[in-house]
């Protein structure tokens, strides 16, 4: 799934679409262990192995809205949904979407670090993000509110 038509459409406001995404899931690591603490929610969910994909180097994984809506909770999809202007399971779309290379950048070595911070790295993610979505440069980075 791509980006809702609204998002598309504005890529001038994609900046402000992006960053509720990038800092709700920067959010939600932190209070889930970092990435540790996410991945044994993923294993708890069954989905372990999915997650490990995103870590090693071959081939990610998919994940659903749904796994991810049951991962993280209603209430953070909810939260996000709110940010981005765009109903719940478009939320957790973008979420499963996204999730595999975000998890992918925080483990560059295919294991993952616990000494990283990973506010630090995900604010460096922010503009090769939005460049991904848009097809176009960012044109300065988009900072990560705390």
């Amino acid at each position: 799934m791509s980006l809702p038509n609204s998002v598309e459409g504005g890529k001038a406001d994609l900046k402000t679409e992006a960053n509720p995404m990038i800092t709700v899931l920067s959010g939600f690591l932190m209070q889930s262990g970092g990435v540790q603490g996410l991945m044994n929610k993923f294993t708890q969910a069954g989905l372990g192995n999915v997650f490990s994909s995103w870590v090693g180097s071959g081939p990610r994984q998919p994940v659903t809205g749904d796994q991810i809506q049951q991962i993280l909770g209603s209430e953070q999809i909810k939260g996000l949904a709110a940010k981005l202007g765009v109903d719940p399971a478009q939320a957790s779309q973008l979420v499963a979407e996204h999730l595999p290379k975000i998890i992918n950048h925080l483990t560059p070595a295919g294991k993952i670090d616990l000494s990283i911070n990973v506010q630090q790295r995900l604010a460096g993610l922010a503009p090769s993000f939005l460049q991904k979505l848009t097809g176009q440069p960012s044109q300065k980075p988009v900072a990560i509110e705390a």
